[in-house]
């Protein structure tokens, strides 16, 4: 019997338009704030001090911003970048619309916006994807813009992509 291993997708795999649900969802505690804001020396008192952030405009403490991306790209791994990622090229447009809570469930889908063979990388190519991370009402609390640089299944599957782009041009 094969084993099957678990795997993301290669670059020939992936389509423009399509839009990968990473599930379960996680449910963002006062812990993971803490911890985060902690190791990450973020000292900022609207994640850490429940007094002072009573008095801002949200009423609570915030989750740290950066633990919501770092959980959005998260998510997204076992479905699509795991062992299958060469490097992460870049994060951009990334956005904060609305508050996350201790207490919210972050659900998280990436849209695959752009897939291009590598110029430069034989086997590999740039995939650009755009993560998006809602709350447990569905409230967009994330977006961000990630480009990745990722593996072909195969170097005919590669030549195939050039030879179309070279035709196309």
């Amino acid at each position: 019997m094969t084993d099957i291993v678990q795997r993301g997708r290669y670059v020939d795999e992936l389509v423009v338009g399509a839009r990968y649900a990473h599930r379960p969802g996680r449910t963002a505690t006062e812990a993971d704030n803490t911890l985060f804001s902690s190791l990450t020396m973020n000292t900022q008192a609207l994640h850490l001090d429940a007094a002072f952030s009573a008095t801002q405009p949200f009423g609570e403490r915030l989750m740290n911003s950066m633990w919501t991306l770092a959980t959005m790209v998260g998510a997204s791994v076992s479905q699509i970048t795991q062992g299958t990622l060469v490097a992460q090229l870049g994060l951009s447009d990334i956005t904060f619309p609305a508050p996350l809570f201790h207490g919210d469930t972050l659900y998280c889908d990436t849209e695959i916006v752009d897939v291009r063979a590598s110029s430069s990388r034989p086997g590999q190519g740039i995939v650009t994807m755009r993560h998006t991370g809602r709350n447990q009402d569905g409230t967009v609390v994330a977006h961000a813009t990630r480009v990745a640089l990722m593996w072909w299944s195969s170097e005919d599957h590669r030549r195939a992509d050039l030879a179309e782009q070279e035709v196309s041009s």
